[in-house]
């Protein structure tokens, strides 16, 4: 096989280990939640924490690879991590046991890190040993597409099948990505040398940098998950737009889905650091669009600004860590998602109780968008620590 359609074989790989391990495994959890909370007697409070504790899976995904160094051992757990995709997916059809669900979600949340991070760590490792440039941006649109691809499925199967039933449906959509996300992924080359004959040489930046880009991607992850935990409620919440919650998370991921490709474009002409600038800002707006007007055109707008912009900076913020890891891109890029998951963590809990006081999602929002204000000036901050 030559190279250029060897490439394709594994960017597609990617694409669909993405829409397998988020878009099934993760992200259908949030068009599903409000049929499980009508139909299995799931409450608010007990759909929170499978949320919470599906993020707390992804921060230990993301730990486990920080400290896994060995190309052959990450390759192994990326397709431990798609069986188990399908494996949860079709385990929360099978129980109403709130404790079960629980295991199901965490795992979830684990084969997301397994997509995030073990996956682009080793597309990454064959795109620089191949030649070719360690942008990510056509390996994460497959999280744009996952999101799409399964709130459709479900706004389709809503009318026919019951929440187990969809579940299941859901896993054997899962079981037909997996085939191409396992047998596509090549297995690593653990040379010290490229296919060029170039020598690979790891350059980790300083440790201010890692700590100044751990908080910045912290900010990043507080301003990504508050609205994508809860656009839907949001929206559901507006008497004129009830019904229309999961057509907004469709948007979300409309925009996703080119994003990274787009940002990547960007970041060529203007350097990494202005590109997560821009993305920062044009995020904070997105964010206090449903805030400064609750109608239907501006949350709309908002869910695509939004779409367009967080997964860019998850892309370029990856992409970078990696390319100072050449030889184990997984490691650094599990460093700092250990920040962004920790965001994912705390920030849901607080913006639940801030909406629980205040009647509404607006102190959220409003915390969500100068966080990511703050995240951009520290994006700036790194560009300064670059050139030194």
């Amino acid at each position: 096989m030559n190279v250029p359609s060897q490439r394709i074989r594994v960017l597609s790989s990617g694409i669909f280990s993405l829409i397998l391990l988020l878009g099934v495994a993760r992200f259908s959890y949030t068009p599903m939640l409000p049929l499980m909370q009508q139909q299995a007697d799931l409450s608010i409070s007990g759909g929170g924490w499978l949320a919470s504790i599906n993020y707390m899976g992804y921060l230990c995904g993301a730990l486990i690879a920080s400290f896994i160094s060995n190309m052959v051992i990450k390759d192994r757990l990326y397709r431990i991590g798609l069986i188990l995709a399908v494996i949860s997916t079709a385990g929360m059809g099978l129980t109403e046991s709130f404790w079960l669900w629980a295991i199901f979600r965490f795992l979830a949340g684990l084969c997301a890190a397994a997509g995030l991070i073990l996956a682009s760590g080793l597309i990454m490792n064959w795109l620089i040993r191949h030649g070719h440039k360690s942008e990510l941006g056509i390996h994460f649109s497959g999280m744009g597409l996952g999101i799409v691809l399964t709130t459709v499925i479900i706004e389709l199967m809503s009318v026919h099948f019951n929440w187990r039933e969809q579940w299941f449906w859901l896993s054997i959509f899962g079981f037909i990505f997996l085939i191409p996300a396992w047998s596509w992924m090549p297995r690593p080359d653990v040379a010290s040398i490229t296919q060029t004959g170039h020598k690979l040489v790891d350059s980790p930046p300083g440790k201010t940098f890692i700590r100044t880009l751990m908080v910045a991607y912290f900010c990043a992850g507080v301003g990504y998950v508050i609205s994508a935990t809860f656009i839907v409620a949001i929206v559901e919440s507006i008497p004129e737009l009830t019904g229309k919650g999961n057509w907004t998370f469709i948007v979300l991921g409309l925009a996703a889905t080119p994003a990274c490709i787009f940002w990547d474009l960007v970041a060529r002409r203007v350097g990494d650091f202005n590109a997560l600038i821009s993305a920062s800002l044009l995020q904070a707006i997105g964010i206090l669009l449903p805030v400064i007007e609750p109608n239907f055109i501006l949350i709309f707008i908002g869910a695509f600004l939004f779409g367009g912009t967080f997964i860019g900076i998850v892309s370029l913020v990856l992409s970078m860590a990696g390319r100072y890891y050449p030889t184990r891109p997984a490691k650094m890029m599990g460093k700092v998602t250990i920040s962004f998951g920790i965001a994912q963590i705390i920030a849901p809990a607080i913006t639940g109780v801030l909406a629980h006081n205040a009647g509404n999602y607006n102190t959220g929002l409003y915390l969500a968008a100068f966080i990511m204000l703050l995240g951009s000036f520290l994006f700036w901050v790194l560009k300064i620590l670059d050139k030194k």
